[in-house]
């Protein structure tokens, strides 16, 4: 299926999940500053959009094998696919890293999904995927890189600004960048900034913006299993390149700060990854008077660690 990412391809987006996702909920944080309660969505995390939009599309195409799906995954957009697949009776075959959180794995078998544990990180995971849909005849998903899946992610920011039409900025973080690049698509029409919130030791966007072309880049923070994709996409490169995108890295102490006051000042519990956006926000703070909405983007994890 030819697809490319733009805002008129989220908006078709929006029509095929209508119903079939949660709307996000927002919650004031403070002055200006309001949460996207984005854990809140069906699988735990933002990748329900994606996964639901990317087999909705392949449904209507009459392209979806008898088969099923599969993908690799640091375990959110697993447990999104396999969701997906569950609503459209196909099965899920979800590759992912061996060191992947028992709490994912234990999920995605919940959702009935084939779980097949391969290599140390998710680009090797990406590449048992890739034989094994090759061999099997199983659509091949993917985390973060297709514009499908983007296109779905950005119908987040969509919602966000139904319900706080005077957004001026919107935070994500940034693992494999099919959140961002759909939020930022979403974004530039409608003139909001964004910012790109990473992971020192995290920063496909980061490095893949310094290149001037996308880079594998080495993994290695607190926020990995969610955000540790070693290489960015070209789509969310292209909307980063944009003047109304600002990329910032922030260390794991700061991440681990930023989950930790969420738990403490309002009894959120999110991944690590989620808990980036908002460290982000506390390393630089938007300028007052400015409305901002702070993506919490995923609360698949073992809260014992708090």
């Amino acid at each position: 299926m030819e697809q490319q990412l733009d805002h008129a391809a989220v908006r078709a987006a929006a029509g095929r999940i209508a119903g079939h996702i949660r709307p996000v909920a927002l919650a004031p944080a403070a002055d200006g500053v309001r949460y996207a309660l984005e854990f809140l969505q069906h699988t735990g995390s933002f990748k329900a959009r994606g996964a639901a939009n990317f087999l909705a599309a392949h449904r209507a195409a009459g392209a979806l094998p008898d088969a099923g799906v599969t993908i690799a995954s640091g375990g959110n957009a697993g447990l999104a696919c396999a969701w997906a697949a569950r609503a459209h009776g196909i099965p899920a075959t979800v590759f992912l890293p061996v060191t992947a959180p028992r709490v994912k794995v234990d999920r995605l078998r919940g959702y009935g999904a084939d779980v097949r544990l391969a290599g140390e990180r998710y680009a090797e995971a990406q590449a048992a995927c890739e034989e094994f849909a090759a061999r099997s005849g199983a659509l091949g998903s993917h985390a973060y890189d297709h514009p499908l899946v983007a296109a779905g992610a950005g119908t987040l920011l969509e919602e966000i600004r139904a319900g706080l039409p005077d957004l001026d900025t919107v935070v994500v973080a940034v693992g494999g960048g099919g959140l961002f690049a759909g939020v930022a698509t979403a974004a530039r029409a409608h003139g909001i900034r964004v910012v790109a919130a990473e992971p020192e030791n995290c920063r496909a966007l980061h490095a893949a913006l310094e290149a001037g072309r996308p880079v594998d880049v080495t993994v290695d923070s607190i926020a990995s299993d969610s955000l540790g994709a070693t290489r960015v996409s070209a789509d969310a490169l292209a909307a980063a390149r944009h003047e109304d995108v600002v990329s910032v890295l922030v260390p794991d102490p700061a991440i681990a700060a930023a989950r930790r006051a969420l738990w403490e000042e309002h009894r959120i519990v999110v991944e690590a990854g989620a808990a980036t956006a908002l460290a982000a926000l506390r390393e630089a703070p938007a300028p007052l008077g400015e409305r901002v909405a702070v993506v919490l983007c995923g609360a698949n994890t073992d809260p014992s660690d708090l």
